[in-house]
């Protein structure tokens, strides 16, 4: 199995392509992703191909759990697609939930800005009955929003003030067994907020696209930010397009290329 690695501002992933998605792709996730046994990422996108766009896209988190979509994952895998044909810039992507536009913006050797669509933000999963604890540190507007993949999202004043890697999975324990990923954001201004997230199969990552997005429109929803806002993260800052199909952009770097053997 040929595998490549791309990051989007430190969220990275193993990419490869063939006919159809492993029977086992769970335990190939876990075992890859493993960062101190194996290549290591954040998760493992195969692309197969689609009736109805240029490929489909499938998408295991580090734990070997299935997820909907990524922002990050969207952009990488747009990126890993323009690599094997340069002349392709604009690429239709099937999920299980929705078909996305990714295009390739500025092109470098390695480094790539990949803007990518996501789902129409809708309202996420319940949370009446949540109690958020965040170790003492007060917290001000509350949320979930649903853009293919579930998220809360928690306003904060400081958002580096509060033990993520502690106070994240306490949260998602509420949103099982499905889960819910878990962002910490602050306001910064109407363009501009900053975030930390927790992903579920994942944990802790310096990056989360459809992440982004969802705090963005909650925080718009919240009539705090403008269409278009800067999301500023541990591994970088991406922009977010707010509108009926919001939109990711962000750079990512081609790492490299891997063969995997069976053992």
């Amino acid at each position: 199995m040929q595998i490549s690695r791309y990051q989007g501002l430190g969220n990275d992933f193993l990419i490869t392509f063939g006919e159809e998605t492993p029977h086992d792709a769970e335990d190939i996730a876990r075992k890859l992703c493993d960062r101190k046994k194996s290549i290591g990422a954040d998760g493992l996108i195969f692309g197969t191909p689609s009736k109805s766009s240029d490929v489909f896209f499938t998408l295991f988190n580090s734990d070997g759990s299935r997820a909907e979509v990524s922002g990050n994952g969207l952009a990488c895998f747009g990126h890993a697609t323009y690599r094997n044909d340069t002349t392709k810039e604009l690429i239709k992507v099937e999920t299980t939930t929705a078909e996305h536009t990714v295009r390739i913006k500025k092109n470098k050797t390695d480094a790539v800005f990949v803007e990518a669509s996501l789902n129409s933000p809708s309202k996420g999963p319940d949370f009446d009955d949540l109690k958020i604890d965040l170790g003492g540190i007060k917290y001000f507007r509350v949320t979930t929003v649903d853009v293919g993949n579930p998220h809360l999202i928690v306003e904060v004043e400081d958002i580096e003030s509060i033990d993520l890697r502690e106070v994240g999975p306490k949260l998602e324990s509420f949103f099982m067994p499905v889960g819910c990923n878990i962002h910490l954001i602050s306001i910064l201004s109407t363009q501009e907020i900053h975030a930390r997230h927790w992903e579920r199969g994942a944990g802790l990552t310096e990056a989360c696209g459809s992440g982004a997005v969802a705090s963005a429109w909650a925080a718009h929803q919240w009539n705090a930010v403008s269409d278009e806002v800067q999301v500023r993260m541990p591994g970088g800052v991406a922009t977010v397009s707010l509108g009926k199909h919001p939109t990711y952009m962000c750079k990512t770097i081609y790492e490299g290329e891997f063969e995997a053997l069976d053992e």
